[in-house]
């Protein structure tokens, strides 16, 4: 499924316009990435979303 495991981010949902303003229904899909994480001294692959793995870095 499209979620993230860390911040439970999933697809949304919303219009294309056109130049004449009429709405197509489109999805907005994160970008999610497989990365292993270290988690309480183990490596786990975890699916995360690019967001979560730059504050992951950052804060490690």
């Amino acid at each position: 499924m499209a979620k993230c495991a860390h911040c439970s981010k999933t697809t949304t949902f919303g219009h294309n316009r056109s130049f004449s303003q009429r709405a197509s229904n489109r999805t907005f899909r994160p970008n999610l990435q497989k990365v292993t994480v270290f988690e309480k001294g183990r490596k786990v692959q975890k699916t995360l979303c690019t967001k979560c793995i730059r504050t992951l870095v950052k804060t490690a």
